[in-house]
């Protein structure tokens, strides 16, 4: 019997998860090279990813950037708590500052957690400053990265 990981519409199988890895380590590997390295055909492939694709299994395709190429060489995750009623224009703030690259909206005492990118410490006291209009926050400045954003373990393999 085959395994699979199940969701409502789609079904995982080992040459998916091999799909999957592929395209983690290269999402602009070549269909052909995919093929080959699964032993398959490029058409086969093709089917593979456009279901994928349409199951929302494969949400995009993306470059990832290093911020030190830019001149952002500094990094920082802010804890925001909106100030009463204010949560609606931290929202927007939040979404029209470019040095904050990725914000979660979370639960417990603080309601975002925000990763900010910045080139000196001045900058971050600007951001900082246009934020606490509307929100009391807690900054720290990170040191290094130990895991950097990966995809949820997808990878087909026996249980642990």
């Amino acid at each position: 019997m085959r395994k699979v990981l199940k969701n409502e519409k789609w079904s995982l199988d080992a040459i998916d998860s091999q799909i999957l890895t592929l395209l983690d380590t290269n999402a602009r590997l070549p269909v052909a090279e995919i093929a080959r390295a699964v032993n398959m055909s490029s058409p086969s492939i093709n089917e593979r990813l456009k279901k994928m694709e349409e199951h929302g299994v494969i949400a995009g395709y993306t470059v990832e950037l290093d911020p030190e190429s830019f001149g952002y060489p500094l990094m920082a995750i802010v804890r925001m708590r909106q100030h009463p009623g204010k949560i609606k224009q931290l929202e927007a703030m939040i979404e029209r500052i470019p040095e904050i690259i990725e914000c979660d909206k979370v639960t417990g005492e603080d309601c975002f957690f925000a990763r900010i990118c910045f080139e000196s410490m001045s900058q971050l006291d600007d951001v900082l400053d246009k934020v606490s209009t509307l929100a009391d926050t807690n900054t720290s400045i990170i040191k290094s990265t130990l895991v950097k954003r990966r995809n949820v373990p997808y990878q087909f393999a026996a249980k642990r």
